[in-house]
């Protein structure tokens, strides 16, 4: 998928503002080796390193990381794949905010970021949960959308599976606003273009969600979040 970076620093900022307190819960301190995996265009990353630990962000997308590169130069980015990234030397801890619900390949992905944990180091994510946007999902229907939304037990195997034990795990409900008459619109078209690609198709989408989704001149979409803390034997 190709992404936008520059349109989603200015549209869509509030799925990075949403994760700053992940990263309280993450606890970065100095001289830690902390892994930023799908770190977008920087932000939590920088905000990361602010605590004084040595951090590698990593991104799929060629875009997020030019973006990312160009917003933070004195940090280390690179384009890597979630599902089969491999690392010289192991982390402390990996953090990852709205990114998995991208990788289909859940199983890959906790395989890959088990290998790159120290024993005892510390995985913290936030990522789209069970029921998420699930009226858009909805609306556009038969269309499968891009995404992968586990539930607590879903995704909580899929990590003990690969040699983690949870400590912690949260499903949430996020009513997050979006503004503008085109806001909709504009989030289908940086979200899911690969399923709305014409627009057409999302237009047929944003008059079916109009009556229930648009209020105060925006769009208050249904987000619900997956919050996890695990640990590597």
């Amino acid at each position: 998928m190709s992404w936008n970076a520059t349109q989603y620093q200015a549209r869509h900022s509030y799925v990075y503002e949403h994760g700053e307190n992940l990263v309280e819960m993450l606890a970065p301190f100095a001289h830690e080796r902390i892994l930023d995996l799908g770190c977008g265009s920087g932000q939590l990353t920088a905000k990361i390193a602010d605590a004084g630990p040595h951090v590698l962000g990593l991104d799929s997308s060629p875009e997020m990381i030019a973006e990312a590169r160009r917003n933070f130069p004195k940090l280390a980015f690179d384009v890597a794949d979630a599902a089969s990234f491999r690392v010289a030397e192991p982390f402390d801890a990996v953090f990852s905010n709205a990114a998995l619900h991208w990788v289909k390949n859940a199983e890959g992905a906790a395989a890959s970021i088990a290998r790159a944990l120290k024993p005892g180091g510390r995985f913290v994510l936030e990522m789209g949960g069970k029921g998420n946007v699930q009226s858009v999902i909805d609306a556009a229907a038969p269309i499968p959308g891009p995404w992968f939304f586990p539930s607590v037990g879903e995704y909580s195997a899929i990590l003990e599976r690969h040699g983690f034990e949870v400590r912690y795990a949260a499903l949430f409900d996020r009513p997050t606003f979006v503004h503008g008459e085109d806001g909709l619109d504009d989030w289908l078209k940086m979200f899911a273009s690969s399923m709305l690609p014409t627009q057409g198709a999302r237009a047929r989408v944003v008059e079916t969600l109009r009556p229930t989704l648009y209020r105060d001149g925006g769009w208050m979409l249904d987000y619900r979040r997956l919050r996890v803390i695990a640990v590597i034997a």
